[in-house]
């Protein structure tokens, strides 16, 4: 989402295709947490005003054929459903960066890839010390562990207009394994009961829809009805639905030769439905999760004070920074993996700041931890947003310093002192400054 959500390849040196690829992404997930921004501020208002039963009865209102069991409210739609979409989005990156991207080689990966454990690892924790005596609490111990993608390169573009593109690569892998990592336990941790009947079904239109790729069937008539069977046929197993989207993405082929050309069939896939998850699903799911009704400053008084929110707030904007910032500086003081030589350790540590942005999965996996609706989901609604603010408030006090730094070192280097059209050399500022 991001997602998560996005992955690009982790270059120090990357090709100018390569930073391509990385430019086009960034770009679309900039529009995509704008949209992602105006869904949750959207539901954050109708909720809070005088309208606000209408909201509820909104995203409580059930719809779907009881005899598939899928007579669901339309907030548990946005989340199995939509939210799905978005997933497949993360199944096929996922795919595309094992097979030809930074993730088929440990050694380039290895900063990013350490770092996206550290900053699932040590806000985990946070939250745990937190709340080890609260009665239930524990379980949402994962909801600090995720980094919205979306909203994160959402900030970054925003503010880091000349920063070095190695740190905006840097926080996209990050990205990947957060995603990564937020799959696996949901499908591990959040799932109470398994039917296994349901889920050895599944495996059937999941190994057709492979084929038909495989074959170069494109035609959205025959993989649709296997994507949604698929989908329908996990969501009965008692598996969350959205890991039938991270299967069905994984199935994707990188490419295909055709006439003895290579086809992206992943990249073309993913340029198609990008624009409908991060335009789409992402915003309406945000719509549907964020709205929860406060109650005046005595009720963001109770919620900011419950255990929970402590947890979630702490381990998003302390835990993030710590985990991500940490583990890169050991990783780099102790194994031969090094920062890229564009970026400096301030750099990383902004980034680090930006990685407490959670939203997306944060928020669904407050729902599955405390149940949809009941006080502790709400608070961890309230946490999850109070945190990705002053997350993203505090890595803007850094990076827009970092922003300023490159912006005159970018002067310095083009400055034409003589008239005579070619830029002179002069000595470059320290960028580790």
């Amino acid at each position: 989402m991001s997602s998560i959500f996005s992955s690009l390849p982790f270059l120090s040196r990357g090709s100018w295709e390569e930073s391509r690829r990385v430019s086009e992404i960034l770009r679309r997930e900039t529009v995509g947490g704008v949209l992602l921004l105006v869904g949750a501020l959207a539901a954050l208002i109708w909720a809070n005003s005088g309208w606000s039963e209408s909201y509820h009865a909104l995203r409580d209102t059930t719809v779907g054929p009881s005899a598939l069991h899928l007579d669901l409210s339309v907030g548990t739609w946005a989340a199995d459903g939509l939210l799905a979409i978005f997933f497949f989005v993360v199944g096929v990156e996922l795919k595309r960066e094992f097979v030809e991207g930074s993730l088929r080689d440990l050694r380039r990966a290895a900063m990013p890839v350490t770092a996206a454990l550290g900053g699932m690892v040590v806000p985990a924790l946070i939250f745990v010390a937190i709340n080890m005596g609260g009665d239930g609490a524990l379980s949402g111990w994962a909801v600090p562990t995720a980094t919205d993608i979306a909203f994160a390169v959402a900030v970054l573009a925003v503010i880091g207009s000349h920063l070095p593109s190695a740190l905006r690569t840097f926080l996209l892998t990050l990205a990947v394994v957060d995603d990564l990592l937020a799959v696996t336990v949901i499908a591990v941790f959040y799932t109470d009961e398994v039917n296994l009947l349901y889920l050895g079904f599944a495996l059937l239109p999941l190994a057709a829809f492979a084929l038909a790729l495989q074959r170069g069937v494109g035609a959205w008539w025959v993989l649709v009805p296997l994507a949604v069977l698929t989908w329908w046929l996990v969501h009965e197993s008692g598996v969350h639905a959205t890991i039938a989207g991270v299967l069905l993405g994984f199935m994707v082929p990188v490419a295909r030769m055709v006439d003895g050309k290579r086809v992206p069939v992943a990249e073309h896939i993913e340029h198609r439905i990008r624009p409908l998850s991060a335009g789409v699903a992402v915003p309406v799911f945000a719509f549907f999760a964020a709205g929860v009704t406060v109650g005046g400053l005595t009720g963001l008084t109770d919620a900011l004070t419950d255990p929970v929110s402590v947890g979630v707030i702490a381990g998003l904007v302390v835990g993030k920074a710590i985990g991500i910032f940490g583990v890169s500086y050991l990783v780099a003081r102790f194994t031969r993996a090094h920062l890229d030589e564009d970026l400096s350790w301030v750099d990383v540590f902004g980034v680090a700041l930006l990685g407490g942005i959670g939203f997306t999965v944060s928020l669904l996996i407050g729902d599955l931890a405390y149940g949809p609706g009941s006080p502790a989901a709400d608070h961890v609604k309230v946490a999850v947003l109070s945190g990705s603010v002053l997350s993203a408030l505090c890595a803007s006090v850094v990076l827009v310093a970092r922003n300023r730094a490159y912006k005159r070192i970018a002067v310095i280097e083009t400055r034409d002192e003589d008239g005579d059209g070619i830029p002179d050399v002069y000595q470059k500022p320290d960028r580790h400054a």
